[in-house]
């Protein structure tokens, strides 16, 4: 699919830099450049989400949450 994009000068000046050294069109810097963002932006909600509740002292141990939850699963079935 084709679309225009307005970039500053100066960006336009760095792109034809970077594609002339690289023996790339614009269009397939640009091509580029969206899939490396696309790629890390999936990343990032990992990376934000992973430590959210690392420090929070209001949850307790989640080992022992989860051992209560078994715990009070199993004690009307044996």
């Amino acid at each position: 699919m084709r679309t225009l994009v307005d970039l500053p000068e100066d960006d336009i000046r760095w792109l034809d830099h970077k594609a002339a050294e690289t023996g790339q069109s614009r269009a397939a810097m640009v091509r580029e450049a969206v899939s490396a963002y696309r790629a890390e932006s999936s990343k990032d909600w990992i990376a934000r989400g992973a430590g959210y509740w690392k420090n929070r002292t209001d949850i307790g141990d989640p080992v022992e949450y989860q051992r209560a939850m078994r715990a009070d699963r199993d004690d009307g079935q044996g």
